[in-house]
């Protein structure tokens, strides 16, 4: 019985540089234990690319003690890539280190690409932090419960919140505020994304300030003293409307700065 939708098909999966063998594709399924990242490929080009290279050997550093070597994860998306005949394609690179192994094993997953939809976004906070959050791992239950909770009670996505309602990062995204001057992270353990990097970045160089401090819910430093809130993750940008019962209006030039600092981000070849 397929359980895919006809019109959405499946993705193409390699290991180590050749199609997936059931063998392989036990691995993620009984030693999910790993990390990974994701990006999405135009006309075989990635914004960011040295960051994804970065994260990938600064993460299986921590959890496996040995470092992937970029020119060697850059080989093996291009492989990828050619083997599922795409230039423009959603692309996942996961790194596993399988019981006897000597060597970590990747696994590359090439996709059609997909960008966030602009429309604006509706956050529903729940309290949940997760384990290492600067590790970008799969399997995260917790994440999916939570952005499954929301959906059902008509919210765009989940919001993670530490104890004492401290703001740390959206389900699937970052999540930045507007004050009207400077644009506001959350000071929270959360994942340094991609894109929020990048846009630190570009921010920096486009003049204007990018600072990180505490967020919360309520009170003084409360989600409500801002003028516009957003989310952003390697699928794009899009404005917030509201988290919870907190409103937000969707600062349309200000939104327009956003793209055109992300816009202007340089692309490398994979």
């Amino acid at each position: 019985m397929t359980t895919h939708r006809p019109d959405t098909p499946l993705p193409h999966i390699e290991f180590d540089g050749r199609q997936a063998t059931e063998e392989d594709l036990r691995i993620p399924v009984l030693y999910g234990y790993g990390h990974f990242t994701a990006m999405q490929v135009r006309d075989g080009r990635v914004r960011g690319l040295g960051l994804h290279l970065a994260r990938l050997d600064a993460a299986n550093r921590e959890l496996f003690d040995r470092p992937v070597d970029g020119d060697r994860v850059r080989e093996l998306i291009r492989h990828a890539l050619d083997g599922a005949g795409l230039r423009d394609a959603s692309v996942r690179v996961n790194a596993y280190l399988p019981p006897g192994a000597t060597r970590t094993t990747l696994m590359v997953t090439v996709r059609e690409p997909a960008v966030m939809s602009v429309e604006a976004r509706s956050l529903m906070s729940v309290p949940y932090v997760r384990t290492a959050p600067h590790i970008k791992r799969p399997g995260e239950f917790g994440q999916t419960y939570y952005g499954n909770r929301a959906g059902r009670a008509g919210f765009d996505e989940a919001l993670l919140t530490a104890p004492g309602g401290v703001v740390t990062e959206g389900a699937i995204t970052n999540i930045g505020f507007w004050d009207g001057s400077s644009v506001v992270w959350p000071g929270a353990p959360a994942l340094a994304g991609i894109t929020m990097t990048l846009l630190e970045q570009g921010l920096e160089r486009a003049g204007l300030p990018s600072v990180r401090r505490p967020v919360t819910l309520e009170g003084p430093d409360g989600v409500g003293r801002y003028r516009a809130a957003f989310v952003c993750n390697s699928q794009g940008i899009a404005p917030v409307r509201r988290i919870d019962r907190t409103a937000f209006a969707v600062d349309a030039t200000f939104m327009g700065k956003l793209g055109a600092v992300y816009d202007g981000t340089p692309e490398d070849d994979v």
